[in-house]
């Protein structure tokens, strides 16, 4: 008991007589400062004494489309932890292929009684699917947040990284270490996270080599799927047009791109660099460590959150879209492009 309350006062930056206090449930102890022990208990993973357990201020629903790419489970952890510090139960609803529709998954939350539902990359992020459904949720009087994908005909609270942003700094990096060829892989055109990676890229390349939008869509943009065999086929399609550097709308995809370019006997970084995106777990430790532009997701999920809980104690936040600035993460898988020799082309 004595080495974990010692532990519990230096994880809370109080006194061990202190922490005896509120575990106690003895009076002479500020809020925050009780707060501050309570989030110590659950960050060292102690339970918490029965009396100081927080009712269950209800259920919310978060509804995302898989969990194989890491940057999923890492953005409803931080979701998840924060729901759970505020009294509530977080429920997590995930799409899987020819399992449970988006639609399927929220009527069964709002049978459930949920206080609300964050969605993420869902139906929201798709300029063909229907919104209505939406607004169907929102006469229901369930309260929701939308992360990763904006539609003008939602009115609810939108939380997305700058993907526009995002392209311009992998694309600066690229070209500062002299690479003219660089290619996009990413996801199909119709989400739109894809259409604002493509727009920051396009305009990237247009301020530094003065092609025009067609050039570069039809040159250097490559359209696959959002996977590691995505990525692979993609990265294949831009190094056939000659691309000494690829840019990937995802992590997994950026993995794929390395396996492409290792069939063709090409060394990464040495004659291909490749750049990723979300800076998923793990990413680091890859063979090269993969350079990436960092998603805010400790940032982007405690909005979400905050946003969810002024929509269900009504003060809603503003009905418009939060966008936080991401980050590029340089590592292993970057390097000044090849210098080749009169006559020598690269291998394939």
């Amino acid at each position: 008991m004595t080495a974990r309350l010692a532990d519990i006062a230096a994880q809370a930056g109080v006194s061990e007589a202190t922490v005896s206090r509120v575990l106690n449930g003895k009076p002479g102890v500020a809020a925050a400062t009780r707060e501050s022990v309570l989030a110590a208990l659950d960050v060292l993973g102690y339970e918490r004494p029965v009396r100081l357990r927080q009712r269950s201020a209800g259920l919310v629903g978060l509804i995302t489309p898989e969990l194989e790419n890491p940057i999923f489970p890492a953005l409803a952890q931080v979701i998840g932890q924060g729901l759970t510090r505020q009294g509530y139960t977080p429920v997590l609803a995930t799409q899987t292929p020819g399992g449970s529709t988006e639609d399927e998954l929220t009527e069964m939350l709002v049978e459930r009684s949920v206080s609300g539902i964050i969605f993420v990359s869902g139906l929201h992020a798709d300029t063909t699917a229907d919104m209505t459904r939406y607004d169907k949720l929102r006469g229901q009087g369930v309260p929701f947040v939308l992360v990763d994908g904006f539609s003008p005909k939602v009115q609810a609270p939108f939380i997305s990284p700058d993907d526009r942003a995002a392209m311009r700094l992998a694309v600066t990096h690229l070209i500062s270490l002299g690479h003219t060829r660089i290619g996009l892989a990413l996801g199909p055109k119709r989400f739109v996270p894809v259409v604002r990676k493509i727009e920051g890229f396009v305009r990237a390349m247009q301020d530094h080599f003065g092609l025009t939008p067609e050039q570069i869509e039809s040159e250097f943009v490559q359209h696959s799927l959002y996977t590691l065999e995505g990525g692979q086929a993609a990265t294949s399609a831009l190094l056939d047009r000659g691309c000494t550097a690829i840019v990937c709308a995802s992590d997994m995809m950026a993995l794929g791109a390395i396996r492409a370019a290792r069939q063709r006997g090409l060394s990464v970084p040495r004659e291909v660099s490749v750049v990723g995106f979300d800076d998923s777990p793990l990413i680091a430790f890859t063979d090269p460590p993969l350079t990436t532009i960092r998603k805010p997701v400790t940032a982007m999920g405690q909005a979400a959150v905050r946003a969810l809980l002024e929509e269900i104690g009504g003060t809603p936040a503003p009905h418009s879209e939060f966008v936080f600035m991401p980050e590029l993460v340089v590592r292993g898988s970057t390097a000044s492009v090849p210098v080749r020799e009169p006559g020598v082309t690269a291998r394939s």
